[in-house]
């Protein structure tokens, strides 16, 4: 019986891990404050909520498992309604969302004119 809480405890911990990893991956790689928010609330709560699971099935039915409970939680609700904030944030300072009308939308690099890509 601990050998099978030992692979489903390694299972989700490993998953945790995955999510993390590709969120902070997006980190970098996605295009704007918004999709940057998006990727890192998404696998944050996934992630952190398999890792916080993998912990539990470990712990046991102990006091530790129920502090771990409350974690989970309060990460629950409190992971999207600080990314709705921050959001909300962005959006009343006047920061706009990277859209497919853009001019730089196929150029990713930054480029010097004002009248967007060049064409040579």
């Amino acid at each position: 019986m601990q050998l099978l809480l030992d692979i489903i405890s390694g299972a989700l911990l490993a998953g945790g891990s995955f999510f993390i990893l590709v969120g902070a991956i997006g980190l970098v790689r996605l295009p704007d404050v918004f999709a940057r928010m998006h990727g890192a609330g998404v696998t944050d709560t996934l992630g952190a909520g398999l890792f916080i699971a993998g912990l539990m099935i470990q712990g046991g039915l102990t006091l530790i498992t129920v502090k771990l409970l409350l974690i989970l939680v309060f990460m629950f609700f409190a992971s999207p309604t600080s990314s709705y904030a921050l959001a909300n944030a962005a959006l009343s300072q006047g920061v706009k969302p990277w859209t497919a009308d853009d001019p730089k939308y196929d150029d990713p690099e930054p480029d010097d004119t004002e009248d967007g890509p060049s064409k040579t």
